[in-house]
């Protein structure tokens, strides 16, 4: 190719460029007739819903409203923040169609076959473009059931909407991060959001670990050739999986009851007729040591069944043949399960154990269908056995309801999930174990 025509092909390629910036007149100059229609007439829809509701709605987003009574910021909000997203689902359009042209225009000016017909585009698009046709539902769904309840949440933390700013009697102003200032600086906040991240820690890393540590001992009992009768064990240590969670927390929460509840009723006093043994009725709902060791209690009881039924399963998939040549060589039964046991556990399960965390971390029903989060208070409108999750629904469903705050906080739950489930999955090779079966 010489000069000029090198000269030629990149004043073509530029004279296209400045073309494809109007979606589908690229692809008109290409030929492709049928495609560069159907994109002009989707940037015509874009246009027209742009200047009828579009630019009013991002208006909206950027100044919450003007008018007390008349103006609803927090409608002005979600209407703006769903604009948001169509407008940015039309740029990755307006992206793909310059792309688009782009790409055929080398493949036409290389001599390579394109399509021109509509219908050797559409059967090109569903032979070639199956798999994404096929998720593109499923893509859009989750932009508008996940993406955007996310983005007004984390457009919410940057507001003061308060009880003092409810609309459309107040309007709803931009604070930047002060809400996030505030939890981790002001006094009240500060000392609450420590408090009950604090707990929330303790919480998680306690029930999740005893409800393993059960299930993992359980399935291995059970297991073991000698046992008998281990279809009748293995059924009752599913009932607390079989009996919904609701029946069974209410049931706890009447049996750790200080006065009538059975522990102190008849538990303890059982107790103390055993020699050597003079325990004190304990006061499980009112004293926040004991509901937390109650709570912990109750959720690893509640559990423990899900990580037996899944463990009994790698246990049953473990060959024999390990066994029997770990013991000719002299390994002894602890060695065994740290070699041999432990490790196809843990390979199996990695993924399954990681969320059994993150679930905990936010466990909202157990928390509050216990003993409402109490007792006492931890400030801020949080009980002592509050967790994020159950002092996020206080702030706003209180009498002075907090939601920015809450939305705040909500996104700090989000960061700190995210983060450890990240770093624990790739520490814990989770999803690289798939590479090697």
């Amino acid at each position: 190719m010489n000069k000029e025509q090198t000269l030629a092909k990149q004043k073509r390629t530029a004279g296209l460029f400045i073309l494809s910036i109007i979606p589908g007149v690229g692809q008109i100059v290409n030929r492709q007739f049928s495609k560069g229609i159907f994109f002009l007439i989707i940037t015509g829809l874009f246009a027209y819903e742009l200047k009828v509701f579009g630019m009013k709605a991002l208006t909206g987003l950027i100044i919450l409203g003007s008018v007390p009574g008349e103006d609803h910021s927090l409608f002005l909000l979600i209407e703006g923040t769903l604009q948001l997203i169509v407008t940015l689902i039309f740029l990755m359009f307006y992206t793909f169609t310059i792309y688009d042209a782009r790409k055929i225009a080398v493949m036409k000016a290389t001599g390579s076959k394109i399509n021109t017909t509509a219908k050797d585009m559409i059967w090109n698009a569903g032979d070639k473009g199956f798999p994404y046709l096929f998720t593109l539902p499923a893509y859009i769904m989750m932009v508008f059931v996940i993406i955007f309840p996310v983005l007004v949440t984390l457009f919410i933390a940057f507001t003061n909407y308060d009880f003092y700013h409810i609309p459309p009697n107040s309007l709803i102003d931009w604070v930047g991060f002060k809400n996030f200032m505030n939890i981790f600086f002001l006094g009240s906040y500060r000392e609450t959001f420590a408090e009950v991240l604090g707990w929330t820690l303790i919480w998680t890393i306690c029930a999740t670990t005893l409800q393993i540590i059960l299930g993992i001992a359980a399935a291995l009992i059970v297991n073991q050739d000698f046992i008998k009768g281990r279809r009748l064990f293995r059924m009752i240590f599913l009932l607390p999986w079989a009996v919904p969670a609701f029946i069974t927390i209410m049931s706890f929460s009447n049996i750790f009851n200080d006065s009538i509840g059975a522990m102190n009723a008849q538990v303890i006093p059982l107790l103390n007729h055993l020699p050597f043994i003079e325990l004190p009725a304990v006061a499980w709902k009112t004293d926040p040591f004991w509901t937390k060791t109650a709570l912990i209690m109750v959720q690893t009881w509640l559990g423990f069944p899900y990580i037996y039924v899944m463990v009994t399963g790698v246990l049953q998939a473990i060959p024999n043949e390990l066994y029997e040549a770990a013991k000719i060589d002299g390994a002894s039964f602890i060695q065994r399960f740290k070699h041999i046991t432990l490790p196809m556990i843990l390979f199996a399960t990695a993924p399954v154990m990681i969320t059994q965390y993150t679930f905990n971390f936010n466990n909202f029903s157990i928390i509050y269908l216990f003993n409402e989060g109490g007792p006492g208070s931890a400030g801020a409108g949080a009980g002592s056995t509050d967790i994020l999750i159950s002092w996020i629904y206080k702030l706003t469903t209180g009498t002075s309801p907090q939601y920015s705050i809450a939305a705040a906080v909500t996104l700090l739950i989000s960061f700190i999930v995210i983060g450890v489930s990240l770093i624990a999955f790739k520490k814990s090779n989770a999803f690289g174990n798939e590479e090697v079966m």
